[in-house]
């Protein structure tokens, strides 16, 4: 509706002058027509924008579940990892295996969100730059 207000106002700011020429007809026409071809094109957008966030969502939620099925299913005092060398920091890091796995794939998914809104925000200003510079050109 918002959109669609947005046209509404941007049609009823022109003072066009009206003959009995035909090229107001045309230019009208073509103008209405690149307003649906806008209107089809940002839809379609809109359509693949909301697959992509589902697709991002069902995959994080699978890799989170992958991710806590590991964590869980190996021995509580057994670590992830451990390595053939004796040294004080070496046997801190095998020990708290468990606890560093989480917080980097924590940190992993946090990243990978952060992203993801990043470029939400992104497309949005291109499409709004887009949707003015359109405006515009009339």
């Amino acid at each position: 509706m918002k959109k669609d207000k947005a046209l509404e106002d941007l049609f009823l700011a022109q003072k066009p002058q009206f003959d009995d020429s035909d090229a107001f007809m045309a230019s009208l026409t073509k103008r209405l027509d690149a307003v649906e071809y806008l209107k089809q094109y940002q839809e379609a957008t809109i359509r693949r924008y909301k697959m992509a966030m589902v697709a991002t969502f069902v995959i994080g939620i699978i890799s989170g579940a992958v991710g806590i099925a590991f964590l869980l299913a190996t021995p509580a005092n057994v670590p992830l990892f451990t390595f053939q060398m004796h040294s004080v920091i070496l046997q801190w890091l095998s020990e708290n295996s468990r606890i560093i796995v989480a917080i980097v794939l924590s940190l992993l998914m946090s990243f990978g969100l952060i992203s993801i809104i990043a470029n939400i925000q992104d497309i949005v200003r291109m499409r709004k730059k887009e949707y003015m510079l359109y405006a515009t050109s009339f």
